[in-house]
């Protein structure tokens, strides 16, 4: 998978797995790292599908209908290239906090949902439930803050309320940030999620 990989000064803090939004790439969200924490090595990851020439993290069969058969393959996909990765860039695999908005933050919460120890914890920027109808493994020890908007059109307030439902179901320890605008990444959440990172790794 194309990356960026960026070693920080500080190994004792996690690696910030950074996930782009629909039509990004490794390079759009390094600034979200250097704000929640300058000191953590950084590993940004360009998804390996495209939509009309956009990259993503998964095909989808419409806006809010996801391909799941492709969702669980890239969910491997990427589980398989941190292990990669973490080997190669010698960092320790069970150290790795995912930041993650809108379509990264799908494959993030894909991630939790299929592996237990993929995340040590995760930040979800405007989140869905990426899977319905499946049992969660144990979260027990893992840290999610997600930010979502009350007004948001593409991600119903609904969905992050039973995606936290469903998470904190399975043991893992989650905050909620509620914004009241849109889609779009805000410096509100982005400094509420560093407020709620810093609580807990520094």
């Amino acid at each position: 998978m194309q990356h960026i990989f960026k070693q920080g000064t500080n190994s004792e803090k996690p690696v910030l797995l950074l996930l782009h939004g629909t039509g990004g790439n490794e390079h759009d969200i390094l600034s979200l790292a250097d704000i929640v924490d300058s000191d953590a090595s950084v590993l940004s990851v360009r998804g390996n599908v495209l939509e009309n020439g956009m990259p993503r993290f998964f095909k989808r069969l419409a806006e809010g209908i996801f391909d799941e058969e492709d969702l669980i393959f890239h969910t491997n996909e990427l589980n398989a290239f941190l292990d990669k990765a973490a080997a190669e860039y010698k960092f320790d695999r069970q150290n790795i906090v995912a930041i993650g908005y809108s379509n990264g933050a799908n494959i993030a919460a894909s991630l939790l949902f299929h592996f237990k120890d993929a995340l040590k914890g995760a930040i979800l920027h405007h989140p869905m439930v990426p899977r319905r109808g499946i049992i969660l493994p144990d979260l027990t020890g893992i840290q999610v803050f997600i930010a979502a908007g009350t007004n948001d059109p593409i991600c119903p307030k609904q969905e992050s309320v039973e995606l936290q439902q469903l998470l904190e179901d399975a043991n893992a320890s989650v905050g909620v940030q509620w914004v009241s605008t849109g889609h779009q990444l805000t410096m509100a959440e982005v400094e509420a999620a560093k407020q709620w990172y810093e609580q807990r790794y520094s």
